[in-house]
């Protein structure tokens, strides 16, 4: 059966909050983080609009001197892994440092870095290309930052499966620790493509939302007037550790971690498969993996970008997983107010969902006015409300067909 494992600390940056206490206070509140771009001109661009980090002071996390050595998504990452530590109260020590290891997922990583340096390349040669270029861009150099910061010796990995990487990165973290390979892992995700070749690319793809002169109504998962979905940036950071360990050094449990499965579409780069097939596989390999019938879950924190297709099939693939149960289920988009934090989402909102747990309380779906036809599950529409519940999943699926969904269940010594 493997090493039960346990939710410690959180840490959450997105577009809503700056810290997890913010973020979890405004999503209960319906505040829509979408507003329009500040990074960078969009007046030529379709999509103008983007869920942003505001007000963040990488200095707050980063040495000046470092700065330029980072893409946005590493100062993202470590903000969030300060306040999930931190949160915690976890230190490692000598003797914990090798049982210690970091698992953070990036879709993209450091485009913003790639953008500015082929810049430098055209506009002065390969000689004013940083020699900081490489490690300042790829992905797996989040997860590398970290296990320096918290001198993590043990595994330290980084998933790259698009908008399922960080759902991945908990999942493999969450068994890493389960077979014993470590007793602590630093497990989420983080992405900043919030750039002019990130937006022009899913714009060019004409999968956003230019719905820019309403920029807080933009997302609006399952809704008959909903356009595409809207890029988000951000960082969702878990701890997670071994039941005993945690323990023994007092540690405020914040959930368990119970299940995780994965299953692949074979079907399409871009578009879900038939009937939900792998998104309705790979919930029932988490229920599975946890030993628990669909009918003691309570929430889905659902994938819900709100684009057409894959609302839809999201739905089927729930009503298919969960039969009848489906409709006593409350299942709903956070999406709708973070925006689409593409490799960073799963973290994000694995975080949101232990939030719920460990409140009883359920973040609701914004700007859902009109459902479009199928759409006829509980999205939690526009307020947030008390539950009673035992356990809570989090989907998230990917382009190329990759899909990743975790179960939590509510801590009660």
């Amino acid at each position: 059966m493997g090493r039960r494992v346990v939710v410690t600390g959180i840490g959450l940056i997105c577009g809503v909050g700056n810290t997890t206490d913010e973020t979890w206070k405004n999503l209960l509140a319906g505040k829509s983080g979408v507003a329009r771009i500040t990074q960078f001109d969009v007046s030529n661009f379709a999509c103008q609009i983007a869920a942003e980090v505001k007000n963040f002071d990488p200095l707050n996390f980063v040495e000046k001197k470092e700065l330029k050595k980072m893409g946005r998504f590493i100062h993202l990452a470590l903000a969030a892994s300060d306040e999930a530590m931190k949160s915690s109260g976890l230190q490692i020590t000598p003797e914990l440092s090798t049982r210690a290891g970091v698992h953070i997922g990036s879709g993209i990583g450091g485009f913003d870095i790639i953008e500015r340096e082929h810049s430098n390349l055209l506009t002065g040669g390969p000689r004013k290309i940083s020699p900081f270029f490489i490690p300042a861009a790829i992905v797996n150099l989040a997860a590398g930052h970290v296990s320096i910061r918290y001198n993590a010796k043990g595994p330290n990995e980084a998933t790259c499966t698009a908008c399922t990487s960080s759902a991945h990165s908990v999942g493999d973290a969450f068994k890493i620790i389960a077979r014993c390979d470590a007793d602590v892992m630093i497990a989420g995700g983080t992405e900043a493509a919030i750039t002019p070749m990130g937006v022009g690319g899913f714009g060019a793809m004409r999968a956003l939302s230019t719905r820019n002169d309403e920029p807080d109504k933009a997302s609006r998962p399952w809704d008959t007037g909903r356009d595409g979905f809207v890029i988000g940036e951000g960082a969702g950071i878990m701890i997670l550790e071994e039941l005993e360990f945690a323990r023994r050094r007092g540690a405020k449990i914040l959930a368990e971690v119970v299940g995780y499965g994965m299953s692949g579409d074979a079907y399409h780069i871009t578009q879900p498969a038939e009937q939900g097939d792998g998104a309705y596989r790979v919930m029932v390999n988490t229920l599975n993996d946890a030993k628990v019938r669909p009918s003691e879950v309570g929430y889905v924190n659902a994938h819900g970008t709100s684009t057409d297709l894959g609302d839809k099939l999201e739905t089927v693939a729930i009503k298919r997983t969960f039969g009848d149960h489906a409709y006593k289920l409350a299942v709903s988009s956070t999406k709708s107010m973070t925006g689409h934090l593409l490799g960073g989402a799963g973290g994000l909102e694995a975080g949101i969902t232990v939030l719920a747990l460990r409140d009883q309380r359920l973040p609701p779906t914004i700007n859902l006015e009109h459902p479009d036809e199928g759409c006829d599950l509980d999205y939690v529409p526009n307020h947030a409300r008390q539950a009673s519940l035992e356990y809570a999943m989090s989907n998230s699926f990917g382009f190329g067909g990759t899909n990743g969904a975790l179960l939590f269940r509510r801590w009660d010594e």
